[in-house]
């Protein structure tokens, strides 16, 4: 499929582990169908540490926040700028080629018992900057019809990764851990499980200065300490049945600090192996209990690189009695870093084809809607 016959968009995600921005240069076919979708080019744009650390201060409440978001919100797009600018660099594309930018913004605060979730962003500016038509604020329409809000990807999910034949699972692992469950015949089931990187990445920054657990590598060095891996599973939102969603307002440094009390003699390294099994085990349960038939588990996501947590993954699933077997999603031919990307592009096509980007079966919503609003170039 060349870039002439298809129609072209821009996915653009930053998520909960707040690394940086992921971008994908998409074709979809020009017809009506949902697929194959060509990925012509993507790029990665790591935060600068000054924008990173102000991300993650705003994820809890604090002085002047309203000013403070807003400056955040203009820094963020001018990395989603960049971005977009690599894109169009790699594959050749000309702006005007483009039909629309799926832009996610940065979460930081999700809320949806209270009726909110807050994305940051200035998609006006991105517009202006890039000339590009964008579509931003996917989640709250599905908050106003009653939903979650979250997660969104399972649509998704359903439409490139479903098969007529087996029951798949689609296990996101970012900073937060969702699971996407594709039978056939049946409308997809998708919920967050609990906390992805979001706990090991604060762990291993707390002791060591680093961003993220390396391939696990550091985890994979501890030994797992089942008292305190009992207390952490023993967190209500684990039980709560779907529809659900969750993030750092709940999984926090606090929230773990409260759990790490009794265990102040613990080595960090046992505390780091303990968090990836709390991580494991809580995707487990919740395949376990949802998509009991499931043959095979399609990891994407950051977390599918962390070799050490995909071994804990299918141990596991061994431990509740599961057989399915871990991969990564690139076994369905999309690389793990590169799928939620792909959602928000899928999600902009949606919009503008006047097509739903939700499923009630997922957040609950009354029924399903048209996500986004567009900012024209």
């Amino acid at each position: 499929m060349s870039a002439t016959s298809s129609h072209l968009f821009i996915g653009l995600m930053s998520g909960t582990s707040l690394d940086g921005v992921d971008g994908v240069l998409a074709g979809f076919p020009a017809d009506e169908s949902d697929g194959p979708i060509r990925t012509i080019a993507t790029a990665h744009c790591p935060f600068p540490s000054d924008l990173r650390a102000e991300l993650m201060a705003l994820q809890a409440p604090s002085d002047n926040e309203i000013h403070r978001e807003a400056v955040a919100a203009n820094a963020l797009v001018r990395q989603y700028s960049e971005c977009i600018a690599q894109l169009l660099s790699q594959s050749g594309a000309a702006r005007n080629d483009i039909r629309a930018i799926g832009a996610h913004g940065q979460t930081i605060r999700h809320r949806p018992e209270f009726g909110y979730t807050r994305q940051i962003n200035n998609p006006a500016l991105l517009a202006e900057l890039c000339g590009i038509n964008v579509i931003a604020d996917f989640r709250s329409r599905d908050i106003a019809a009653g939903g979650q809000g979250a997660p969104l990807v399972p649509a998704f999910h359903d439409a490139i990764f479903g098969s007529p034949h087996e029951t798949r699972v689609v296990v996101n692992i970012g900073g937060i851990g969702n699971i996407s469950v594709l039978a056939p015949g049946k409308e997809a089931i998708g919920f967050d499980t609990g906390p992805g990187n979001v706990l090991m990445d604060a762990w291993i920054a707390r002791h060591q200065g680093k961003a993220y657990d390396a391939a696990g590598a550091w985890a994979a060095g501890g030994q797992v300490i089942p008292e305190l891996l009992s207390d952490l599973l023993d967190e209500p939102f684990l039980t709560l049945p779907p529809p659900k969603s969750t993030g750092r307002d709940l999984f926090h440094p606090a929230w773990l600090s409260s759990k790490l009390a009794a265990f102040t003699h613990a080595a960090p390294v046992d505390i780091q192996a303990t968090l990836a099994a709390f991580t494991a085990m809580s995707l487990a349960k919740s395949i376990a209990d949802y998509a009991a038939g499931a043959k095979a588990v399609y990891v994407c996501g950051g977390g599918a690189y962390n070799t050490h947590l995909m071994g804990k993954l299918q141990q596991a699933l061994i431990s509740c009695g599961h057989g399915a077997v871990v991969q990564s999603t690139d076994a369905l031919g999309v690389p793990p870093d590169h799928v939620e990307a792909l959602a928000f592009a899928w999600l902009a096509r949606r919009y503008l084809q006047g097509q739903p980007g939700n499923l009630s079966s997922v957040t609950g919503a009354k029924g399903a809607r048209i996500l986004g609003a567009l900012y024209p170039a």
